[in-house]
């Protein structure tokens, strides 16, 4: 997936990426932590915006229930500029 941004930059988001890195609470848990979570159908079957600042993806398994920022998805970028420095909020 790829999104361009107001300010230009263009991110890159591999599926696996986006789904092991689902902000759920059944995928992250309740420790604040970010951790990223194997497996799961990589297949993308539905893309939702909630309100204005959010999207929710709905994955091959039905899976649906991660609330995926904007802040949090620039955060996910995978491109040459922003994958060195890559950490998710919630990780040091």
């Amino acid at each position: 997936m790829e999104i361009r941004w107001a300010d230009g930059h263009r991110s890159v988001l591999p599926h696996e990426i986006l789904r092991g890195y689902c902000p759920c609470a059944h995928c992250q848990g309740h420790s604040g932590t970010i951790k990223y979570v194997p497996g799961g159908d990589l297949d993308l079957r539905d893309l939702q915006q909630v309100g204005n600042y959010a999207l929710q993806f709905t994955w091959g398994d039905r899976h649906d229930t991660g609330i995926y920022t904007y802040r949090y998805l620039r955060s996910l970028c995978q491109c040459d500029d922003c994958k060195p420095s890559f950490r998710p909020p919630g990780q040091s």
